[in-house]
């Protein structure tokens, strides 16, 4: 099946740039993610999301989730439930693009978490 896809535009911008920020992802605590290499997407009148690279993701909390969606400005996003320390899951609580469009390339190997579901904070700049 042939998808739609759309390139970027004054009608729907989408910025990525580093975040020059450390960023820490917490699950009930527990730290699940630190990076100083996230990357800020912004996508339209959409909210900022921190993309961290998955190098940087805790994998004992990841278990890959059979949800996948389709945008047709990023491509296709395979998504991740977390596993919590008590056994526990948060179903679909992280998105990736595993091979996104090339608009926004710079997302593949990046993954983002909902702020409902976890803790994100971007702490104080990092010196370049």
């Amino acid at each position: 099946m042939q998808m739609d896809v759309k390139i970027p535009g004054p009608d729907h911008p989408i910025t990525i740039e580093p975040t020059a920020a450390r960023v820490v992802v917490r699950l009930g605590g527990r730290v699940i993610a630190d990076t100083t290499a996230a990357l800020t997407l912004r996508e339209s009148s959409y909210p900022a999301a921190q993309y961290v690279p998955l190098a940087d993701v805790d994998p004992a909390v990841l278990r890959p989730s059979e949800t996948t969606t389709y945008c047709p400005y990023k491509g296709t996003c395979s998504y991740y439930d977390l596993v919590t320390g008590d056994g526990a899951e948060i179903g679909d609580a992280v998105w990736t693009y595993p091979a996104p469009h090339p608009a926004v390339a710079e997302i593949a190997g990046h993954a983002a978490f909902y702020p409902d579901r976890v803790e994100i904070t971007v702490h104080d700049r990092v010196a370049p």
